[in-house]
């Protein structure tokens, strides 16, 4: 039924319909000029889709790399209601080979680079910028129009638009909040992807109920680690005062500012209660709980500077809290956010782990919806076919996990890597597993049987195209 309804998709493309799907006849054109599609070049491709214009090429070897924009509604259940640019970026090989769909879930990074499945499959690669980030953000900004469904149809309209070119299989993938946007994409256009791999991919079913990260906290890695990072957690409270001078001084040198949380002292202490979870999130390996200061002889100077590495000073000021206003604006209207206890804290903190209404301008109105990360997870567990979660063992956002459908008619899985972080990827997964997720991922994507059977990537690793932190998020945000 999938391929059946995929296949007149196709058909009604090429036979030149052209609605506010922004998808061009260009099939008819190329007939009409006498030049076969294949045989154009794969930038006039591109442009010749309605409401798409380059922003800038920067070929690599091997590839042609584009930045272009393509025009969005604003609201797509309202689509005559205005319009704005949403970048995404085309990594062409070749229009012979499947395609991956990257999203971050937060800005984009306009250099070349492949998600892992792309270099698994050795295919095309399209990424998009979300909604709200900057630049792809309506202007003036509606936010009632920034919610799960609406980024979905924005990546639903730009597969629609390039699967006339790339019309091999594809599938979607993304980390973190882009494991999550992968998902969400799924849940509302089950139809459109052959395929989906969500790295540690939250999901905060209930966000009235976070005692699974509190648990997770209270066994992840060695006591004797554990302990130490909360002992600095709790000697930097003790130290307010001249830890907060440090604090003032840092903001001062660096012209921050603080009246979107309220003032130095909320930031001060978001920051620091922040640390348990950053250590374990990126931090933590081998010899990182050696590197955590002994909180009662350590310096004001030593603490401070060590916090900054986990989790950074200037991530609750004006300054770092703007760029992730979409961010807070979703987990504090539907995505939900971790609310932590860290008893080792009471009577120092006073106010707690500090909710997304908090990190967002006052004057953008938030009202949660209890429902729609209910809706994903029910959606998940019961009709979810062909996805990949990965996470790893000492990730506290791994701690609430996404859970798909079971049995082998619907080919879904849950792997966990050994020891990783929140940079988990199928190639840290342990060795079984690891066959059996390539295996998979080059299956979803139509690879050959002969090819998919060694089970490992098809493409050699490229150090520039596949360094690991190329999209990462510097932050203690998913």
């Amino acid at each position: 039924m999938r391929k059946t309804l995929r296949w007149v998709l196709s058909l009604v493309v090429l036979i030149g319909t052209v609605g506010f799907t922004g998808v061009t006849a260009t099939a008819a054109t190329d007939a009409e000029q006498g030049a076969p599609a294949a045989q154009k070049d794969i930038k006039d491709r591109l442009l010749a889709i309605k409401g798409m214009s380059l922003i800038e090429e920067k070929p690599y070897d091997g590839y042609r790399f584009f930045v272009l924009n393509y025009t969005q509604p604003v609201d797509h259940r309202h689509p005559s209601k205005g319009t704005f640019q949403q970048r995404i970026t085309v990594l062409h090989k070749d229009t012979a080979r499947p395609t991956v769909f990257s999203t971050s879930g937060y800005g984009l990074n306009t250099n070349p680079g492949r998600a892992e499945p792309t270099r698994v499959i050795d295919g095309n690669q399209v990424s998009m910028e979300y909604r709200f980030f900057t630049p792809s953000r309506p202007a003036p900004a509606d936010w009632s129009k920034l919610n799960i469904w609406q980024a979905a149809t924005d990546q639903h309209r730009i597969f629609k638009a390039l699967k006339p070119i790339y019309g091999k299989k594809w599938l979607s993938t993304g980390a973190s909040k882009g494991g999550m946007t992968a998902t969400y994409f799924e849940r509302f256009y089950p139809r459109d992807m052959d395929g989906v791999v969500a790295y540690v991919a939250p999901n905060d079913v209930n966000n009235r109920e976070d005692s699974a990260y509190d648990r997770f906290l209270d066994t992840v890695g060695t006591k004797e680690c554990r302990a130490k990072i909360e002992a600095v957690q709790h000697e930097s409270l003790v130290r307010r005062a001249p830890m907060k001078k440090l604090y003032a001084d840092f903001a001062a040198a660096n012209n921050h500012t603080f009246k979107t949380i309220g003032g130095i002292d909320k930031a001060f202490e978001a920051v620091v209660l922040d640390v348990n979870w950053g250590f374990w999130q990126y931090q933590q390996s081998a010899t990182a709980c050696a590197d955590v200061p002994v909180a009662k002889t350590a310096s004001d100077a030593t603490l401070f500077g060590w916090i900054d590495e986990v989790g950074g000073w200037a991530s609750y000021t004006d300054q770092g809290l703007e760029y992730y206003t979409p961010y807070y604006y979703q987990a504090g209207t539907q995505l939900g956010s971790p609310d932590i206890k860290q008893p080792w804290l009471k009577g120092l903190s006073r106010y707690g782990y500090q909710p997304p209404r908090n990190f967002v301008p006052r004057d953008i109105p938030m009202t949660f919806q209890k429902n729609a990360m209910k809706d994903v997870d029910r959606w998940v567990r019961h009709n979810s076919h062909r996805m990949l979660f990965v996470y790893g063992e000492n990730d506290p956002w791994g701690a609430e996990p996404f859970k798909p459908a079971r049995g082998a008619k619907h080919d879904s899985y849950v792997m966990t890597a050994p020891g990783a972080n929140h940079g988990a990827n199928v190639a840290g997964l342990g060795a079984a597993d690891k066959a059996k997720a390539t295996e998979r991922i080059l299956a979803w994507a139509g690879v050959p049987a002969a090819q998919a059977a060694e089970a490992k990537p098809l493409a050699p690793y490229d150090a520039k195209l596949d360094r690991r932190d190329r999209d990462r998020q510097n932050t203690l945000r998913p």
